[in-house]
């Protein structure tokens, strides 16, 4: 987060335009490799009962038919997030905090995981706080069942989250990062227990030397393609209550401080040993770099290699791009593929993140959420292995140049198979507004709905007026909720509550669900690739954790819109571990397609 430690901000309009950096997706040629036929079995569709909304005869024209509703205190959402803030503003306070879905009991709905501060030693107001394990009921209600999980023992101040079944025991376990030791937390049966030293996926310096590390973001993966998911852990600065550093915007009164007055901290990669335990191999597998200052990561197949690649957002030093290299390496290619800094040389103030085809022409896009007075990222895959940032070209760059934007989201919201964009919006410092008058603490959060033809057009008065409410938004996720085939939205706010967005739209939409289930190891066929034809339209999705802000969406089912289609043409899914492929012809709209890699052994 760009933050000044002088009384004036910096706050360089900056608009995106043509650099050269550009990177080429090379499209996957369903013609090579080995071809498996895969069952595909249907999932029983559950219907609740929720209202919907219909559109009059003289509606507005650019209505998009979309409206999220917000149902957090009828679904028994009570979190507010504590960021144990006393007056001495430390720095950790204004970061936090993120949440997301995770099946945690295994009955095929996605429950919500809302990550916690704390109250810092010494100052403590009340009785120690913790995360939150709601579980859905399926009838749009939630029960909080934090204690019942074991996950009220743990009190820490915590950052992230990102859930995947480690262990391959068939129920998803939690690595929740935080200000200081992170915790891995193995699910035995619907209850946590903390297995972090055992397993040796602290998130600190293995040496002992440093102090405990400030973690952030955090995604499982199979960098190796063993079957076995590892762990990848972004690190932000080097920041204990013995180090914080004074700071101020007038001259007089302590603000926030920048990441500029602290050293960075190196991002860490764990490989899994067979889930008995993990092995830290940050420095042999090429990702070390204590320069780095990273708050968001994602994972794609950039040059569709069949390995996974990560993108990691930093924070006032330049962006990564570990590209896999299929030996057990990664190599930082973000200087030479364009994604590094701003099309001036600079670093911008990078937070969340995601990654995907939004054009359905075969071009991957990272999109990061910047700084006020910095727009929205959008590097676009040009060829060559290079990027180029085309934020202005969508539309969006004046959009987003005025809020500080923390979580983003590419998703589908209105089912027409283009991607649409979400941001979560605040700033970091309450007094902001006493320094530059058009710029809030509390901001709404943006809605751009893809328009098919390269454009993210803004519309977020005309989906609700729930959406416009201001807040200090942090965190993005999606999941659908009620399993009526449309994605809603959970939003994280930095001392404030927590909001649940129902997603309604006006009528039928076609909707395809494909739940993957991976060959032993990876149980939920993490880094699967799929690609669903419909006429001549292609979307990609992969199977994945993480990305947008400390946050993750419902891994597995994938929802996508189908538009007008009533089913789709093909669905192609490339396996993680074998790079084998599955093609599945004219599966059915309005439901779930439960999708078996070949094999024995799950």
């Amino acid at each position: 987060m760009r933050r000044s430690s002088t009384a004036t901000m910096r706050g360089a309009s900056i608009l995106a335009s043509g650099r050269s950096a550009r990177l080429l997706l090379v499209l996957l040629a369903l013609g090579s490799g080995a071809c498996s036929e895969a069952p595909a079995r249907e999932e029983t569709r559950q219907e609740f009962a929720r209202p919907s909304f219909a559109r009059g005869p003289d509606v507005d024209p650019l209505d998009p038919g979309i409206r999220f509703v917000d149902i957090t205190s009828e679904a028994g959402i009570d979190f507010v997030h504590e960021n144990g803030a006393f007056g001495d503003k430390w720095m950790p306070e204004t970061v936090g905090s993120g949440g997301g879905f995770l099946d945690y009991d295994v009955d095929g709905l996605p429950d919500i995981f809302l990550v916690n501060g704390s109250e810092w030693p010494g100052h403590e107001t009340g009785p120690p706080v913790h995360s939150r394990l709601y579980r859905n009921l399926g009838d749009g209600r939630f029960e909080d069942v934090t204690a019942r999980a074991g996950l009220d023992r743990f009190t820490d101040y915590g950052m992230g989250f990102s859930a995947a079944d480690y262990d391959a025991d068939g129920d998803p376990d939690i690595y929740l990062t935080v200000v200081g030791t992170n915790r891995l937390l193995r699910n035995d049966g619907g209850r946590f227990v903390d297995v972090t030293r055992e397993m040796g996926v602290t998130g600190d310096d293995p040496d002992g030397v440093a102090p405990p590390s400030w973690s952030t973001a955090s995604v499982w993966l199979d960098y190796d393609r063993d079957g076995w998911l590892d762990l990848f852990v972004c690190n932000y600065v080097r920041w204990t209550p013995e180090t914080d550093l004074f700071a101020t915007r007038d001259g007089q009164t302590k603000s926030y401080a920048s990441p500029e007055q602290y050293e960075g901290d190196t991002c860490r990669l764990y490989r899994n040993l067979g889930g008995r335990n993990f092995v830290e191999v940050t420095r042999e597998a090429g990702v070390y770099n204590p320069d780095g200052k990273s708050l968001g990561m994602t994972v794609e197949d950039f040059d569709d290699d069949g390995w996974p690649d990560v993108a990691v957002a930093n924070d006032l030093v330049p962006n990564f791009l570990y590209m896999n290299q299929g030996d057990g390496t990664f190599r930082n290619v973000a200087v030479d593929a364009g994604v590094a800094v701003d099309e001036s040389g600079r670093a911008r103030a990078g937070m969340g993140i995601d990654a995907a085809d939004v054009t359905g022409r075969g071009r991957l896009s990272i999109a990061i959420g910047n700084f006020s007075h910095e727009p929205v990222s959008l590097y676009t895959q040009m060829g060559g292995g290079l990027f180029q940032d085309l934020a202005g070209a969508a539309g969006i760059t004046s959009r987003t140049l005025e809020p500080l934007t923390f979580g983003l989201l590419f998703v589908d919201v209105d089912l027409d198979g283009y991607l649409d964009l979400l941001l979560a919006n605040g700033h970091i410092e309450p007094a902001i507004d006493a320094i530059e008058m058009q710029v809030t603490f509390e901001q709404r959060p943006q809605f751009f709905r893809n328009n098919q033809r390269g454009k993210l057009e803004e519309l977020t008065e005309r989906v609700g007026h729930d959406l416009e409410v201001p807040t200090v938004g942090r965190g993005l996720a999606a999941a659908d909720i009620d399993r009526d085939g449309d994605l809603d939205i959970l939003l994280t706010a930095n001392e404030r509550p927590a909001r649940l967005l129902r997603t309604d739209l006006d009528g039928p939409r076609s909707w395809l669900g494909l739940r993957l289930r991976g060959r032993h190891p990876n149980l939920d066929a993490i880094g699967a690739l799929v690609f669903v034809y419909t006429g001549g339209h292609v979307q990609r999705r992969m199977v994945r954790t993480g990305s947008s802000y400390l946050s993750q969406s419902e891994v597995n089912p994938l929802i996508l819109g189908l538009g007008d289609a009533a089913l789709a043409d093909s669905v192609v899914v490339r396996w993680p571990t074998t790079g084998q492929r599955a093609i599945l012809r004219g599966l059915e709209a309005g439901r779930v397609h439960e999708i078996r890699e070949a094999g024995e052994g799950r």
